[in-house]
């Protein structure tokens, strides 16, 4: 299953839900949290319940953000979402891997208690949200299969420092920032699972969008969170490698299956050696 494209939905909005079966993301993630208001999480988890179980899109594409380990929102929001089997658990603020911890442990519960398949509910971590959590991101490695991802955020993280704002006058993340999106990168591939980059908020910025996912790309992310239907299509192009880049990969691997015993092999006047196989593997594998 490819996990390029993340697009956030607002659970408590049934013209939006309705929209998603014309929309080609890779993965929808119905919201609990930012998105929806107190007066709103009800509905919203009615809603989302509904959705998962009526849909005619596979489930495993159907995650749900919930509200955070901390919240009085976060018992709530799993009782009501996992009767109906979605595909995966967005968990937002994660203060360490503790809290992924705590999750599995409540998703254990309720698969056995509704019958569905045992690890089967996947999980998406946002771990740049608080301080204290960035320094506990070498520690997903410890948290099992069930953990598909790693992905970040400025705002609240911003928010808690005081941070007047994230992006310089040019779109270009400050120093503070880079930093953060970095150390995420580095734990998703540190602990096996996928790296996701952060939204753009600017939705109407299709260059700038563009531009992001190129970056995120290049750096070694495997996809990036949407807000808006039309970054989808944006985010999904940026990850698929081109033609060019395919061919030169498959001539990469081929080379060095023709000559298995070879440590260093030269193609086309590049000497290539075994970092340069993996990473065509992973052209290939995107």
């Amino acid at each position: 299953m490819k996990l390029h494209s993340w697009l956030f939905v607002p659970a408590d909005s049934e013209k939006k839900l309705a929209k998603l079966s014309t929309i080609s993301a890779d993965v929808f993630i119905l919201d609990l949290e930012d998105s929806v208001t107190t007066d709103n999480k009800t509905l919203a988890r009615k809603l989302a319940c509904g959705f998962i179980r009526n849909s005619e899109i596979e489930p495993e594409k159907l995650w749900v953000r919930i509200n955070p380990l901390t919240s009085r929102h976060f018992e709530n929001d799993l009782e009501a979402v996992m009767p109906a089997g979605p595909g995966g658990i967005v968990l937002p603020k994660s203060r360490s891997p503790e809290d992924v911890l705590a999750l599995v442990s409540r998703l254990e519960a309720f698969e056995a208690g509704h019958g569905l398949v045992a690890g089967s509910t996947r999980i998406l971590a946002l771990v740049t949200e608080t301080p204290q959590a960035l320094f506990t991101l070498g520690g997903y490695s410890d948290c099992g299969p069930r953990l598909a991802g790693l992905t970040w955020g400025a705002e609240d993280l911003g928010s808690a420092i005081g941070s007047s704002m994230w992006r310089d006058g040019n779109g270009e993340w400050t120093p503070p920032f880079q930093l953060v999106r970095n150390l995420c990168l580095f734990a998703a591939h540190a602990a096996g699972v996928a790296a996701v980059d952060t939204i753009q908020a600017d939705f109407g910025d299709v260059a700038g969008l563009t531009e992001e996912c190129e970056e995120a790309r290049r750096d070694g992310f495997n996809g990036k969170l949407a807000i808006h239907p039309a970054q989808v299509r944006v985010i999904n192009k940026a990850f698929q490698p081109s033609e060019a880049e395919i061919e030169q990969a498959r001539k990469v691997v081929a080379l060095f299956e023709a000559n298995p015993g070879a440590g260093v092999l030269e193609l086309d006047g590049v000497m290539l050696d075994k970092p340069h196989l993996k990473a065509a593997r992973r052209i290939l594998g995107l």
